[in-house]
């Protein structure tokens, strides 16, 4: 059961707002508390000169802030409630993001990361070379705080790209597991990297 799970908060985590638009919401979370959602996915030291993307009142991704580091944090998805994620991440790694969410609007979900790959191949699309980190948190909106940005039920999840790794060279598995223990995910692709989930039972707020 707690692979099941696992394996399917990792689908989610990855999809990382990639999905096509659809009618305007009748609620958004207005634009200052999707801030402070977004950047408790980042660490401290990132979070109050990151820039900000998240959803105006009609539903469309938009800059909320505008930053003056190297990071981007990404508000939660209006759309997908019961799972409440924010992600931050190095600008090196939006073009990636971005054109996830293009493929995905065009309707080409399943085909994305082969696309994506075959672009990055052809020069097309850049991806960093060196190792890169994404940190992702989540949790349930009926546990959010609206003064600080934080959940009470909050987990984290880290993903360090390696591009085309594999796990044996790295000493790592290539399994999930329930330890908090890294693991390599989509191993010798452009996007191998290593997952830390901590247990899903361990709480991780702050």
């Amino acid at each position: 059961m707690y692979v099941k799970l696992l394996l399917a908060g990792i689908l989610s985590f990855f999809s990382l707002s990639n999905y096509a638009q659809e009618d305007p919401p009748q609620h958004i979370l207005p634009g200052e508390l999707q801030i402070k959602i977004a950047v408790m996915a980042a660490p401290e030291a990132f979070r109050e000169n990151a820039t900000v993307l998240g959803y105006d009142p009609q539903g469309e991704l938009i800059e909320l802030r505008k930053g003056s580091n190297d990071y981007i944090c990404l508000a939660p998805d209006y759309r997908r409630p019961q799972y409440f994620a924010s992600y931050c991440y190095p600008k090196s790694l939006e073009p990636m993001m971005k054109r996830g969410r293009e493929l995905i609007a065009e309707g080409k979900r399943r085909d994305r990361d082969k696309i994506r790959a075959r672009e990055i191949e052809e020069g097309k699309l850049s991806f960093p070379k060196q190792p890169t980190t994404l940190y992702g948190y989540w949790g349930t909106l009926d546990s959010l705080n609206r003064e600080t940005g934080e959940m009470a039920d909050a987990k984290r999840r880290y993903v360090i790209y390696i591009p085309f790794a594999k796990a044996e060279d790295l000493g790592l598995s290539n399994k999930p597991n329930n330890l908090g223990m890294p693991w390599l995910m989509d191993e010798g692709t452009y996007k191998a990297h290593i997952m830390i989930t901590p247990p899903m039972d361990h709480k991780h707020g702050r």
